[in-house]
């Protein structure tokens, strides 16, 4: 019975224990999901605190940068506007000075018309008092006003006739004395003042390579990228004559340049096919194009000549890639321009008539090689399709004499042409090379019958030779042009052509017995 008592306590206390023991951890669970919501809620109270101080800090970063570029703004139309007024100041002040210069203006014309009739009035005063007077004198000496005018007249010529001759003479003389030291002078003042650089091209070009491999990339495969290279530029790749280089060969330098830039570019590039070589081909003669277009403006710019055409500006920038006797021509031009200017100034001429033609002369040879004739007719034709002045065509087609010159200005620009082409040291040959080559002109002239001096001008573009008029006449002069022309032709290497000038005289004298 007692086992039975004790297990029946033994039961009743678990099921309280456990009941018990239930309600605790309950408790203690309840408590737990209590303090981890109140947690929770802390945490969110906590975010949504940051996010408001957050936002609020945000709002004033805004409102703080709105009112510092309204600031700005405010003070930039603060400049503007004190700018304006400044502006507005400065217009009314001159429209005030202007208007008292007009006032001034108009006050002085006044001024100047009442002084003007003052002025013809008493002259008709004395008109009338001269006509009184000489009234007055035809009736005392019995001679008309004109009369005497015609004897006093004679009596002054006669007594003046030998000291006119007199001081004609002398006159003269002081002139033949002085001319010759004036246009020394004026000619050594231009050549002073003008130093321009004179360049050569040669018939080759030379791009660097980075290394011998880079040869190989340049011919390709069965040599399609140096075929391709050689069809589209037109000039010849030299490869394999020089270490880490290749050497572009042609005579037309405009090609060599295209070329040059072209390899230039697909070097730099490393892609080398036949579609990249079209590409960059392309690109150089675009690039060529805008280097051309710049030399010509910077010509006009250097020499002062402006109003141009721009075909005619671009032809100048072709200049810069053409050469005569190794003299770059557009430097050349420059320099004849700037010469024929200084000495028209010196004589007082139009300076910019002179310098326009002066750096037109050669424009000529920009397009000789493309069309037949000679540069002076391509450059009149040329000047004459873009409506150029007529005095300035006169100047560039009498430059080698070829028609006379028409004005002063023309003159210079031949004697521009003169100094610039044949002094030593403009052109690449030596002064003994270019005497050389004078006399060996002369000498062929004169190893013909019948010649009986002959005169190698123009820096050896024209040979004037004088023919024996009892040898030579006027229907042979013509086969002995010919005959020299070709002479000159097997003998003697030049560029351009050269004129043969025969001059014949024949003198009859006679005397009265």
């Amino acid at each position: 019975m007692q086992i039975i008592i004790y297990i029946t306590i033994f039961l009743v206390s678990a099921i309280i224990f456990l009941f018990v023991g239930y309600t605790l951890r309950k408790k203690t669970a309840e408590s737990k999901i209590e303090s981890a919501e109140k947690e929770a809620q802390r945490i969110l109270d906590n975010a949504n605190k940051e996010a408001e101080n957050a936002r609020k800090e945000e709002i004033v970063k805004a409102k703080e940068e709105i009112i510092k570029s309204r600031n700005e703004l405010e003070e930039e139309i603060r400049e503007r506007r004190s700018d304006v007024s400044r502006q507005e100041k400065r217009l009314i002040q001159k429209e005030e000075s202007l208007d008292k210069k007009i006032y001034d203006q108009e006050k002085r014309t006044k001024h100047l018309d009442e002084r003007e009739s003052e002025i013809e009035r008493k002259m008709d005063e004395v008109q009338k008092l001269k006509d009184s007077e000489l009234d007055e004198l035809e009736k005392i000496a019995r001679f008309s006003t004109d009369d005497a005018k015609k004897e006093i007249l004679s009596r002054v010529d006669k007594t003046l006739t030998s000291e006119k001759a007199e001081r004609i003479k002398k006159n003269e003389e002081e002139i033949k004395e002085t001319s010759e030291d004036k246009a020394k002078e004026i000619i050594t003042y231009a050549i002073q003042k003008c130093a321009a650089d004179h360049t050569a091209e040669s018939t080759v070009s030379i791009v660097a390579l980075p290394n011998d491999e880079m040869k190989g990339r340049i011919i390709g495969r069965e040599g399609r990228n140096i075929k391709s290279l050689e069809t589209l530029t037109g000039v010849d790749f030299i490869i394999d004559d020089t270490p880490e280089s290749v050497v572009i060969s042609g005579f037309d330098p405009l090609r060599r340049e295209v070329a040059k830039i072209a390899l230039e570019n697909l070097i730099e590039d490393g892609r080398i096919h036949p579609a990249k070589i079209e590409e960059m081909v392309e690109k150089a003669k675009a690039q060529v194009a805008k280097d051309i277009k710049e030399e010509g403006e910077r010509a006009t710019m250097e020499t002062g000549v402006m109003g141009l055409n721009p075909d005619i500006v671009n032809l100048l920038g072709k200049l810069k890639f053409r050469t005569s006797y190794g003299q770059n021509v557009l430097m050349h031009s420059i320099e004849v321009s700037n010469l024929a200017r200084m000495m028209a100034d010196e004589l007082g001429l139009d300076t910019k008539l002179a310098a326009r033609a002066g750096l037109l002369h050669d424009i000529g040879k920009a397009l000789d090689h493309d069309m037949e004739g000679t540069h002076v007719q391509i450059g009149v034709d040329i000047l004459k399709k873009y409506n150029e002045n007529a005095k300035v065509i006169n100047a560039v087609e009498a430059h080698h004499g070829d028609v006379e010159a028409t004005t002063p200005e023309a003159y210079l620009v031949q004697a521009a042409d003169a100094i610039s082409a044949s002094r030593p040291g403009a052109r690449r040959e030596t002064l003994e090379a270019y005497t050389k080559r004078l006399e060996q002109l002369e000498t062929i002239a004169n190893s013909f019958e019948g010649v009986e001096k002959s005169y190698a001008i123009q820096a050896g573009r024209e040979v004037r030779i004088i023919v024996k008029p009892d040898k030579i006449s006027d229907d042979q002069m013509t086969i002995l042009a010919r005959d020299i022309a070709k002479k000159v032709e097997a003998e003697m290497e030049y560029p351009g052509q050269i004129k043969i000038n025969l001059i014949r005289e024949r003198r009859v004298t006679d005397y009265a017995k």
